[in-house]
């Protein structure tokens, strides 16, 4: 079962420092069931909303540091809260939800519970943020900084040219050259090209 079940209390434990009761103060006052999933490779967190007979569901990834988690938590509260106002009748990401994640965002960092440089990356993309946190890469390489210590993994952008590395499904690929925002990467032993994200996390073959 990807999900689990856990006392409210627990969920201090996954997020920053003076953040806990802010956080439970939107669950309670939108009867929100908060899951906390192992991790998934597609997404970082999930948002169902309410249904007759059922209240509005969130998950968030347990994997994630802490400034991460509380990010991904806004971003799907940031959805409850345009479904709210607006049902079903505007875009996922369009600019009613960029508007609330937004507002989310301010209020959060007006109390200061992010590190500087999480803080300086999140001031820069309030006036238009991303539909992911995984978007936006350069948040994404500072939000790593705070994850521990995987000498394992690499970002592809951090791979010198020619070096060969796996993926999360066990294909190996070859770095190449970057091309505009992306990093152009052969598979072995096909030779298809691909354009991998820079901050794409991959396992090194050789050092």
């Amino acid at each position: 079962m990807a999900k689990s079940e856990a006392p409210l209390e627990a969920l201090a434990d996954y997020l920053p420092p003076g953040t806990y009761e802010h956080v439970v103060d939107y669950l309670h006052r939108y009867k929100v069931h908060l899951t906390v999933s192992r991790q998934r490779a597609s997404v970082l967190g999930d948002y169902r909303n309410a249904t007759a007979d059922r209240h509005h569901r969130i998950s968030v990834n347990g994997n994630l540091n802490r400034y991460a988690f509380l990010i991904t938590l806004l971003h799907e509260l940031a959805h409850l809260l345009t479904f709210d106002r607006f049902g079903h009748t505007v875009s996922a990401h369009g600019k009613e939800w960029k508007a609330e994640f937004g507002r989310l965002l301010a209020q959060f960092l007006q109390h200061h519970v992010f590190p500087p440089d999480i803080h300086k990356a999140l001031s820069a993309s309030l006036r238009n943020p991303a539909a992911s946190s995984c978007a936006d890469d350069d948040l994404m390489r500072v939000l790593r900084k705070y994850d521990p210590v995987d000498e394992r993994h690499a970002l592809v952008e951090e791979l010198a040219e020619g070096t060969l590395f796996r993926t999360r499904d066990g294909r190996v690929f070859r770095r190449e050259k970057v091309v505009r925002k992306r990093i152009r990467c052969i598979e072995v032993p096909s030779e298809k090209v691909y354009l991998f994200s820079p901050i794409y996390e991959v396992e090194p073959l050789e050092r």
